[in-house]
């Protein structure tokens, strides 16, 4: 086949210079033009967009989850999680406490600091391991035939955060039945 049998094709003129390549862009904005007060306009309605979904995040709304938090089994082992006090979410107090502690220029307040760290260390790994282990044979008993893998893991990094900072926030009434 040649190249003038060819016809299915745009190619029978020829290929326009770069200034009138350019020029019919230039004519065809793809972005709209708008005024500092539209563009303004849309950053506050962008960030009002992105308040609410944070607030809806951190109510624990299902559709406001991102996927490693989705589904009654997540929520399942979150509850389980905020209902407990554990170790894990005073690590990070006591490291402040320890840091304090080795800033004192006595050797043997540094020495306890340091093995105070490493024992809550071990003991909240071990903890964490035990926990785990607990949040697995609970999911097993609520749900039946739901894969466990990663489970034990999702609930142990959270008992690891503070209270106050886990996202989704505990809800309210667990933390009631955790203080009684």
């Amino acid at each position: 086949m040649t190249s003038a049998e060819n016809t299915s094709g745009k190619k029978g003129k020829p290929t326009p210079k770069r200034k009138e390549a350019e020029a019919k862009v230039v004519n065809n904005k793809l972005a709209p033009t708008t005024s500092k007060a539209a563009k303004s306009l849309d950053k506050a309605a962008a960030r009002e967009r992105r308040l609410a979904t944070r607030a809806a995040y951190m109510r624990g709304e299902e559709s406001a989850l991102p996927l490693r938090d989705k589904g009654p089994v997540r929520k399942f082992v979150r509850d389980y999680v905020d209902s407990r006090r554990t170790m894990g979410e005073f690590f990070l107090p006591v490291i402040m406490v320890v840091l304090v502690l080795t800033v004192i220029p006595n050797r043997f307040i540094q020495f306890l600091a340091i093995i105070f760290m490493y024992s809550a260390m071990v003991y909240s790994i071990g903890s964490g391991f035990y926990f785990s282990r607990k949040i697995r044979k609970a999911v097993n008993e609520n749900f039946p035939g739901e894969p466990t893998k990663g489970l034990g893991m999702y609930g142990w990094l959270r008992s690891t955060q503070m209270r106050k900072m886990r996202a989704p926030a505990p809800t309210a009434e667990l933390l009631k039945k955790a203080k009684k």
